[in-house]
């Protein structure tokens, strides 16, 4: 690697200055149109779309339309202010192992609490993102799988009636996410039966969590906890494809 800044993802990178030039002004500040941000920045226009949106989900800027519009700064709450401290701790690997480790302790709550306030509906998006995991591991398509992957477990953490631990997760998975590459073979397993394996594990979780047996959804926490991680968190960058 070239450096920590290196192997952070372009967005990310572009959504983090979009961060510090809000920091600096008064919240309701107009910072400028998207193509001078996106100048300042110095990216794609793709990749400035995508690191809008990260800081806009973050709370650090708002997009308005019309006469007038522009990209504005925006007052963050404690919690959004939270939730970005985080982000700013991601500095490389060792970080990353960090956010691992936490987000992996953290699971256990997400998951038990899916089981208690998931909806039909909620159970319906969760199975769309076992769909897309199992055809990318038709198409061996790693990048893929990670990213219906992640998106499964953001759907965990969207039911749950805590804020703070929205917040604090949500954030893990981003350090996470930007940092890596695709879910590759581990322990003697290639990449397409690590992919089966760790499919199989998640669709136990919808399972549990849809079945609300205590025994089983316990038994699929434990499993979870125990798998092969398999993932290359070595750095790039360019964002993975969405």
């Amino acid at each position: 690697m070239s450096g920590d800044r290196d192997a952070v993802t372009r967005p990310e990178q572009a959504a983090r200055q979009l961060a510090d030039i809000a920091g600096v002004v008064p919240p309701g500040t107009r910072l400028g149109t998207k193509p001078q941000l996106r100048q300042r920045c110095g990216v794609s226009v793709g990749t400035f779309n995508e690191a809008l949106r990260l800081a806009q989900a973050r709370g650090v800027v708002d997009l308005r339309r019309g006469p007038g519009g522009g990209i504005f700064s925006v007052e963050q709450p404690p919690l959004v202010r939270l939730g970005n401290s985080v982000l700013t701790l991601d500095g490389g690997e060792d970080a990353v192992a960090d956010a691992i480790r936490i987000r992996d302790h953290l699971d256990v709550l997400v998951i038990e609490d899916a089981a208690r306030h998931s909806s039909a509906a909620d159970l319906d998006g969760y199975r769309a993102q076992l769909e897309a995991m199992a055809r990318a591991e038709r198409n061996s398509d790693t990048v893929a799988f990670m990213t219906a992957n992640w998106r499964l477990h953001e759907l965990f953490t969207q039911v749950n009636p805590s804020a703070m631990l929205r917040t604090i997760y949500t954030a893990l998975l981003e350090i996470i996410r930007s940092h890596t590459v695709g879910v590759g073979g581990v322990d003697g397993y290639p990449d397409v039966e690590l992919m089966r394996r760790r499919r199989e594990v998640h669709a136990e979780l919808v399972g549990a969590i849809a079945d609300q047996d205590p025994d089983r959804l316990r038994a699929a926490i434990a499993a979870h906890s125990v798998r092969h991680s398999g993932v290359d968190h070595t750095g790039r960058t360019e964002p993975a494809s969405r």
